[in-house]
């Protein structure tokens, strides 16, 4: 693996993400990652071969591992790191993307011709909803595996012992995992730190959709502010029109009835 390029994509998520999300982003390479690549693989590798049932027919223990293990636990939580940690590269390759068209529109139009993003890495317009996105599938992910996780082992625990009586066994059998006790320590322990990840998404999109309100309620309140400051100088600058003129003339002469005979010749 080259760490290099992967240290320039964390260094990456980490300049455009909040507090919150660095705290996320630090929770999952270090916690979930490391422990998974360093150890979880271990402990899961010798999964099949130690999996002994008390019986000799053959295929027997085949089949009752497959009933039990339907999916590994290695390869699941492979699957969700891997869409987990994806969005946030996103949200890099959005920001990416709009430096390279402010390049371009510098090189076209000069210095001179102002800027498309005054700052591309400011979480506004397109960017703010690629960053709220990419909070609501990560927490939706990690919320769907640890479903998946409780649906194929109920409790996240493996029992030290299961009862299998699937063909071709000739009767129910008992199998024995091999070391349940650690595993379920590991299991407990990513099931946790999914848990914490999914706490700090909701906080952080929380934090965004916030400030987003307070900001809108501020500029409409400076809008409101004004205009109302507008239409009282028209109105002072009318005042002061009028006191200076003369009077205002009559609408009508006064002699009604002349007037109305004239117009009608």
């Amino acid at each position: 693996m080259n760490w290099g390029i992967f240290e320039g994509l964390l260094s990456g998520v980490n300049k455009y993400s909040t507090a919150f999300g660095r705290i996320w982003l630090s929770l999952v390479f270090i916690f979930r990652v490391l422990v998974y690549l360093v150890t979880a693989e271990r402990v899961w590798s010798d999964d099949h071969k130690d999996f002994d049932c008390n019986t000799k027919q053959p295929g027997c223990s085949n089949v009752c591992f497959d009933e039990f293990f339907p999916v590994s636990h290695v390869r699941l939580w492979a699957l969700q790191l891997i869409l987990v940690t994806c969005p946030s590269l996103l949200v890099v390759m959005h920001v990416a993307y709009r430096e390279a068209r402010e390049k371009k529109h510098r090189e076209a139009v000069g210095e001179s011709g102002g800027r498309l993003y005054p700052n591309p890495g400011k979480k506004q317009g397109g960017l703010w909803w690629t960053y709220v996105c990419s909070l609501v599938f990560k927490a939706g992910v990690d919320t769907v595996f640890l479903y998946v996780f409780h649906s194929l082992y109920p409790r996240y625990i493996l029992p030290h012992v299961v009862k299998c009586h699937a063909a071709p066994c000739p009767n129910t059998v008992d199998c024995f995992i091999s070391k349940p006790s650690e595993k379920n320590i590991f299991t407990l322990f990513m099931v946790s730190t999914a848990a914490v990840c999914i706490l700090l998404n909701l906080l952080e999109l929380a934090y965004l959709v916030g400030k987003r309100c307070r900001e809108c309620l501020a500029a409409r309140g400076a809008r409101a502010a004004g205009a109302s400051s507008y239409k009282q100088g028209d109105l002072l600058s009318g005042d002061l029109i009028f006191l200076g003129s003369d009077p205002h003339p009559p609408l009508l002469p006064d002699c009604p009835r002349d007037y109305v005979k004239k117009t009608v010749l």
